[in-house]
């Protein structure tokens, strides 16, 4: 095989993997909006009940809190593997740019990770941080409904 056959092989798999990136994002975004739309949805339901529900026995509540944890613990899971899964595959773009003339991915990486841009702040915020945070947020939102309808 050719120096220019091998070339146009690692092209290929880099334009694969490159796809299959784009495509754990897009997975990403779509699990996201499914789990936002679910907290929302209970924080809400339990919100406007809140006042049948404190009439309940305290296990109702307990129950519900319980359920809204453990979906905002799936949430954090899940974007925790997602995370890995997009390392590793960036990972592996970065080692097929070696073989490239140009290297997009990992030359962009270092610009975010070394600024200062102009106009930019020092340090590059991924956006899986605030992302990771959102979960907690609704975690804490259920343990707070449950204390609010054990104090009612």
């Amino acid at each position: 095989m050719t120096a220019h056959a091998d070339r146009q092989e690692v092209l290929e798999l880099y334009k694969l993997a490159v796809e299959m990136a784009d495509r754990v994002s897009s997975r990403r975004g779509a699990a996201n909006t499914y789990y936002l739309s679910l907290q929302t949805a209970l924080v809400t339901l339990i919100g406007f009940g809140m006042p049948r529900l404190s009439e309940s026995p305290w296990w109702v509540s307990l129950v519900v809190a319980s359920g809204g944890v453990t979906l905002s613990l799936a949430w954090w899971t899940q974007l925790r593997s997602y995370r890995t899964l997009k390392a590793a595959k960036l990972k592996v773009i970065s080692d097929l740019e070696q073989h490239l003339p140009v290297r997009i991915f990992t030359d962009e990486w270092d610009v975010l990770k070394n600024p200062p841009l102009p106009g930019r702040f020092r340090r590059y915020a991924e956006l899986g941080t605030p992302e990771r945070v959102v979960p907690w947020v609704f975690a804490l939102a259920h343990l707070t409904l449950f204390a609010g309808t054990l104090s009612l």
